[in-house]
């Protein structure tokens, strides 16, 4: 269960959607960005690539899988299907005044060229909405609700590569002195991550292990021990240290605890929240839920890392990231308000309908 929303007293449209459009051409000695889907044919595909790509066929939206070979662009029919995923999600609200409202419930930017359409946030009744970006670069909508019930929803399909998340056992961990600017701020403690207060922990748990992957994953693997997953028992103001102490949480807590061991242990590490379904998972399914997990800065490259399933899954779509839960809140209200319904679905999309998740 990944962070659903901040209330203070209080708790948080039409997206300007960061469409790819079609790409300029490329030129045989420039650098070529693909992503996740072209990334994963890249990785699977042995086959001899016999056709190149037309310098227009560069958008995102291409029925073709793109690949590489000798810098330059081929392209392959796919013969496989690409996963597509049905994703969205429901809130109904009951505000007793007009509240001002912060809903970070979009796909992530760095998703959205694998939109079949765009994920736009619908208000009812209708409400004005403006966007803008935040200091992570997640982006934000704020919206004034009207008083009594409001709706806020969305629904979109993504395509995924389908395959499960990359792992890179031998990327080593990078010295501060030579970590990027923009990931020292994830080696500071932060509201739910208090890594000041575990220094002494993290490096009696985990100062024999080999710095690096081998090391975030053995955080990883007691993390998963340590916690036990129980719905009842979430708390949305639970911290990494209160986590580690009472040995019981939903996936927001295993992601903080993991994050404060990393910074403790100087390895930037930053907290993720978006949809995971169950595809290639075996029943019995949970209720449908937004999901956490954090990405770690490992050999010049963020990697991903879920303490709470502790294994590679498929279908991972990112929404937000930020220090912790605070930084990506779903929906952050600023006056009194009742949660009255909440529902998010992830389900794969099959030749001749959806296989649901079970709830």
């Amino acid at each position: 269960m990944a962070a659903m929303s901040m209330q203070r007293h209080s708790r948080d449209g039409e997206r300007a959607k960061d469409a790819p459009g079609n790409s300029r051409p490329s030129r045989q000695d420039e650098p070529i960005d693909l992503s996740a889907r072209e990334r994963a044919w890249v990785n699977k595909t042995s086959s001899p690539y016999t056709s190149r790509c037309s310098d227009t066929c560069l958008n995102h939206f291409c029925n073709r899988a793109l690949i590489v070979c000798n810098n330059r662009k081929f392209a392959l029919t796919a013969s496989e299907p690409i996963l597509k995923l049905q994703i969205g999600y429901e809130f109904g609200y009951h505000f007793l005044q007009p509240t001002p409202c912060i809903l970070i419930l979009n796909v992530h930017h760095s998703r959205v060229g694998d939109l079949e359409y765009p994920d736009h946030i619908v208000v009812t009744p209708a409400a004005p909405l403006s966007g803008y970006r935040d200091g992570f670069g997640n982006w934000c909508v704020r919206i004034v609700a009207p008083a009594g019930r409001v709706r806020i929803a969305s629904s979109a399909v993504v395509r995924d590569s389908g395959q499960p998340d990359p792992m890179a056992s031998v990327a080593g961990q990078v010295p501060v002195e030579y970590l990027p600017d923009e990931a020292l701020v994830y080696l500071l403690p932060s509201r739910f991550c208090e890594s000041d207060r575990l220094l002494d922990l993290s490096w009696e748990l985990f100062g024999r292990s080999r710095p690096g992957w081998d090391r975030v994953q053995d955080i990883c693997n007691f993390v998963h021990r340590h916690i036990a997953f129980n719905y009842e028992g979430a708390n949305p103001t639970r911290t990494a240290c209160q986590a580690h102490q009472e040995g019981v949480g939903v996936c927001r807590d295993y992601a903080h605890l993991a994050v404060a061991f990393c910074r403790a242990l100087n390895i930037p590490a930053r907290y993720c929240t978006g949809y995971l379904g169950d595809v290639g998972t075996e029943p019995p399914f949970p209720p449908g839920d937004f999901a956490a997990w954090f990405e770690a800065f490992l050999d010049g490259r963020w990697h991903t890392f879920d303490p709470r399933n502790n294994t590679p899954r498929v279908g991972r779509v990112l929404i937000a990231r930020g220090r912790d839960a605070a930084d990506v809140a779903m929906v952050t209200t600023f006056g009194p308000n009742t949660l009255e319904s909440f529902r998010v679905w992830t389900d794969e999309i099959v030749a001749g309908g959806i296989v649901p998740e079970k709830s």
